[in-house]
């Protein structure tokens, strides 16, 4: 059975152009011209993944982007003019699993979605990482310290789940904007410095010793002291 692709995009010729090429490479496709319609659409035609633009006409794509986290896990691929490392700091942390700026090539964006749904696939069969004190369940994409529950936004899981696939490993910074992010995101190297920062503060909130440490000049660790 073909995957569901649910574009979200109010510019008709941008719309056309995913529906057209995603439809080619094998994808059902629903498209939505505004929020309203998206997540109806959401509701009655469950898709696999979901396209989404920030700025629709009716609402703004973020609201969409929660209401769609509220009711699912459906992986969710930001569409938008909005290019600042602010904007999409906001997008992720909102809840979405990558970001894209237009212009776009579609052969990135269709690589992107293919890395998604493989993600994805790849979670339906639930294991629990383990390294010290810390367990990374990648079914409920919860971590825990001892007793202690910890609630990681989309991206910090992705990063938590690389260095528990690779501990004492030192992993470079363009290694991990690749695995995490699908590409480098070159002079905006500033973002992964937020992520380990958000990554740290909730590891370390219940005052853990550290173990996600900096390698300078390199990247980063998961290591005890």
């Amino acid at each position: 059975m073909a995957e569901r692709v649910l574009v979200i995009e109010d510019d008709p010729k941008i719309a056309d152009l995913l529906r057209r090429g995603l439809l080619y490479e094998g994808f059902e496709v629903d498209v939505a011209p505004n929020g309203e319609q998206g997540l109806r659409l959401a509701r009655e035609r469950p898709p696999h993944l979901v396209i989404l633009d920030l700025m629709l006409p009716d609402m703004d794509g973020l609201d969409v982007l929660r209401r769609l986290r509220r009711a699912d896990d459906v992986p969710v691929l930001i569409l938008t003019a909005k290019d600042a490392v602010a904007d999409r700091v906001l997008g992720l942390e909102s809840g979405a699993d990558d970001y894209v700026v237009k212009p776009f090539s579609f052969e990135e964006l269709l690589a992107r979605v293919r890395a998604l749904l493989r993600r994805a696939r790849t979670q339906a069969t639930p294991e629990v990482l383990r390294f010290a004190d810390l367990e990374l369940d990648t079914g409920t994409r919860q971590a825990r310290r001892t007793d202690r529950v910890i609630d990681l936004t989309p991206k910090e899981y992705d990063l938590l789940e690389l260095f528990m696939r690779h501990p004492r490993q030192v992993l470079p910074r363009e290694l991990i904007y690749e695995r995490v992010w699908g590409y480098d995101f070159g002079g905006e190297s500033n973002l992964l410095d937020v992520y380990i920062r958000y990554l740290r503060n909730k590891l370390e909130a219940g005052g853990e010793p550290r173990l996600i440490h900096t390698v300078r000049g390199v990247g980063y660790v998961l290591r005890e002291e």
